[in-house]
């Protein structure tokens, strides 16, 4: 190759990646996916905006050739990380909508594409029907995994029923459909001279893979957790394992996307979230800002807009038409019939017609295998188009933000079950240490019938997540390193015989969802911290006793004794039953104080003096954790609930216990 050959392709490069992030950004900031951006940025670089001849000065043809590896480079990475983001557990309880759905979102619009191949005859440049009708068919048969997850997990829908429904869905077709696609490759002669050997060796080859080599690769996450960390031995292992795959099945002759996808669906799923969120973020790296981009220009230098005729747009029109009804009605009709109701099926129709980068991957397949011409191409990459962006909007109007919200509101409360008799809901904040407001929530509920502190630890959505991916891999890591911080107050609950359960996931609006979740469960009692935006808004939601924490302030169980400000009002009376409990559990004692004494001041002490509460005399040694009214400068802060009724001090529940350790 010459300098002047070298010097040509790189400033390619630079082009393609300069217009393929500034068409991402662009598309992200009008809340559609990058991926459409960049392939849009990939077809303006085409004929289809700077005409034919502009284009091949631009990237001249002796150059295509180097451009077209690095694009198969970055597509066997690619097919890598979507059978890497295959989780066969997302089925798990839904098995029959899941089959269900993604049996009937690919037979009809399958069915259907062999009917329009007929319509599309002229398009045929191979001239044998069969093969081309399946190809048509397939076509109109995918779904884009890694971009619905990316939708899903975007507006948090994949936390609700739906949301996992969808992705349940998704993943079985993506089974089903790469699959259809294999068959279909086999029958079109993809493997040339080696075709006659799909059938005999390319089923043996993924059963060894799920069999043989599967197990083994288990000993990557053993190595991993020794390392603390993916080191550039197991990365490597990996690669190799990557190229292999892809080099075998493209020999068998069933392309080599398959071998890419087949080994990153094998890869460990259990105890691996952490070490599969670091091999995206290195292949991220290369592939998303160089490798996919190339590819989105290969693809789009052969797409031409300017050479559509008119009855080319008729075609278009019924591709389209095929393409979306068939997906839409396939998926409703399937989640219909096995019972799901009429708005989730609309929203389930919705989803399942993104298609993304997966259906330009199988359309480049197509037309390197000889079975889509330029003209057909252009159709199924405008179509590849539509369905993606018009996913988004739609699902907007199906299933608005405050559905969202609610209904994952109450998947949790059904996921805790309404065993507990007395709940707490403790709003925790992220990266803080919690002990205290847990001991807090502790003292409030420990002597009642089956208690329960339900701790809510929402941590902030991820902003720069991964563009190759789904966007669930990262978020999963992120939530295995909380957990296990948050494991450390579940030990804390059981040491007083009190149930700790945890909810623990991103969340794009923290207040909002924590306000449809306190709406949900209902707790008798919140702990929340002090100056948390969530304290205000659960404020208007909830009729029960609130509780606010100072950060930083000590645990009750560290204080030999408690100061509490009495207040002639219904908050300062809770603020004396909370510091009365935590005395009780923790074996302190109770200093109340007043700036003003009132005969119901004086009564208020001799009933709690009566009832054996151990009152603080002044001989008591260090400082104590003060107990004050909602307002008040204190460490621990109570607002009793709505329209409380003035406290009994003869006969109120104190929770008076033995000391405890």
């Amino acid at each position: 190759m010459h300098a002047a050959d070298i010097t040509t392709i790189l400033l390619e490069l630079a082009l393609i990646i300069v217009l393929a992030r500034a068409a991402g950004w662009v598309f992200v900031k009008i809340g559609l996916p990058a991926v459409v951006g960049e392939i849009c940025a990939g077809i303006m670089l085409g004929p289809s905006l700077l005409g034919m001849e502009f284009s091949q000065q631009l990237f001249p043809t002796d150059t295509r050739p180097f451009l077209t590896l690095l694009a198969q480079i970055g597509l066997i990475l690619f097919m890598f990380v979507v059978g890497l983001e295959l989780d066969v557990s997302l089925i798990k309880g839904r098995g029959k909508v899941a089959v269900s759905v993604s049996l009937a979102s690919i037979l009809l619009p399958f069915s259907s594409g062999l009917v329009l191949a007929s319509f599309l005859e002229d398009q045929n440049i191979l001239g044998d029907f069969w093969p081309f009708a399946l190809f048509v068919g397939a076509a109109m048969s995918v779904t884009a995994f890694p971009v619905l997850a990316r939708i899903l997990t975007d507006r948090n829908m994949h936390r609700t029923e739906t949301g996992g429904l969808a992705l349940a869905c998704a993943a079985t077709d993506d089974v089903l459909a790469w699959t259809l696609l294999a068959v279909v490759i086999g029958i079109a002669g993809g493997g040339g001279d080696h075709a006659q050997w799909v059938v005999a060796l390319a089923i043996p080859f993924a059963l060894f893979a799920l069999l043989v080599i599967r197990p083994q690769l288990n000993r990557l996450t053993a190595a991993y957790h020794r390392a603390g960390r993916l080191t550039p031995g197991i990365l490597s292992v990996v690669l190799v394992g990557l190229l292999l795959f892809a080099a075998t099945t493209e020999y068998l002759g069933v392309h080599f996307i398959f071998g890419a996808f087949l080994l990153g669906a094998i890869m460990p799923h259990e105890g691996a979230a952490a070490m599969r969120h670091e091999i995206l973020v290195r292949l991220e790296q290369l592939s998303v800002l160089l490798l996919l981009p190339v590819f989105f220009l290969v693809s789009g230098l052969n797409v031409n807009l300017r050479g559509l005729s008119g009855d080319n747009l008729v075609q278009l029109a019924a591709i389209l038409g095929v393409a979306i009804g068939g997906k839409y009605i396939g998926a409703y009709a399937g989640a219909r019939l096995s019972g799901v109701p009429h708005w989730q099926a609309n929203s389930l129709g919705i989803l399942m017609n993104t298609r993304g980068l997966t259906e330009l991957v199988i359309l480049n397949v197509g037309r390197e295998l000889g079975l889509l011409g330029d003209t057909l191409f252009t159709m199924l990459v405008v179509m590849a188009v539509v369905t993606t962006i018009m996913t988004g909007p739609l699902l907007h109007f199906a299933y608005p933000a405050r559905r969202v919200a609610r209904d994952i509101a109450e998947a949790e409360r059904i996921a805790l079950g309404d065993q507990a008799s007395t709940r707490v809901l403790l709003v925790a904040t992220p990266d803080q240490d919690d002990t205290a407001a847990l001991d807090v929530a502790i003292g409030l509920v420990r002597l009642e019938l089956n208690p329960e502190v339900v701790v809510a630890a929402l941590e902030p959505q991820l902003v720069g997540k991964l563009e190759m991916g789904s966007g669930l891999t990262d978020e999963l890591a992120k939530m295995t390193a909380s957990m296990e911080r948050l494991e450390v107050l579940v030990r804390r609950g059981q040491e007083y015989g009190v149930p700790v359960r945890i909810i623990n996931h991103p969340s794009a609006d923290i207040t909002a969802d924590v306000v449809e979740l306190a709406a949900a469960l209902r707790p008798q009692f919140l702990v929340v911290s002090e100056g948390d935006s969530s304290a205000t808004g659960l404020a208007g939601v909830t009729d029960c006793l609130m509780v606010a924490v100072v950060p930083g302030t000590s645990s009750p169980a560290d204080r030999t004794w408690l100061r509490v400000t009495w207040t002639p009002d219904t908050d300062g009376d809770a603020a004396v039953v909370l510091a009365c409990r935590l005395a009780a559990c923790f074996g302190a004692r109770v200093g109340i104080e007043t700036e003003r004494e009132t005969r119901r001041y004086t009564t208020m002490l001799e009933q709690l003096g009566q009832r054996g509460l151990p009152l603080a005399d002044g001989s008591e040694i260090g400082d104590p954790l003060s107990v004050g009214s909602l307002g008040r400068a204190e460490a621990i802060r109570v607002r009793a609930e709505v329209d409380a009724e003035p406290t009994d001090w003869s006969s109120v529940d104190l929770g008076v216990l033995d000391p405890q350790p």
